[in-house]
């Protein structure tokens, strides 16, 4: 990494990929989707700024809190380019999709919590469903899961 004392500004795709742990092709997907970005050497090699490690770190942490691509990229496009995002940047990110992580923490509670007793279909299947569902009185709110989806008072 470092080449006589100086730290290398760029890095080769398996750099990054070993770098952040993720595979190549991972990191040609993000680039291809336009949330990273690369150089190309006169070989024709890609090249990433050593900035793109925080921006795969940032994509990983929202993936694996269920932010769709299409929503990070968004939010990644609000920062300014070419530039290496910083903390108040990961703040301004972590707190847009903060509201939207707690709607389905508390939408999985609520799953986790009436697993046992009912689906929450109103499908009137199951002996629990008149109880919480009498007279399929949530059969007029539409299809699916309309238990799980009303947002407890």
């Amino acid at each position: 990494m470092a080449e006589k004392g100086v730290l290398q500004r760029y890095l080769s795709v398996g750099e990054v990929a070993s770098r952040c742990g993720i595979a190549v092709s991972a990191v040609h997907f993000y680039e291809r989707k336009g949330l990273i970005s690369s150089i190309r050497t006169d070989g024709n090699q890609r090249r990433f700024h050593r900035g793109v490690l925080r921006k795969l770190a940032i994509i990983k942490v929202a993936q694996k809190t269920g932010i769709p691509l299409s929503e990070i990229g968004a939010a990644l496009d609000k920062l300014p380019p070419n530039t290496v995002p910083t903390i108040k940047d990961w703040e301004k990110l972590s707190s847009q999709w903060r509201d939207d992580l707690n709607e389905r923490i508390e939408q999985l509670t609520r799953l986790r919590d009436q697993l046992g007793k009912c689906i929450g279909c109103g499908c009137l299947s199951i002996s629990a469903c008149p109880l919480y569902n009498p007279g399929d009185m949530l059969g007029s709110d539409g299809p699916g899961a309309r238990l799980l989806e009303l947002k407890e008072e």
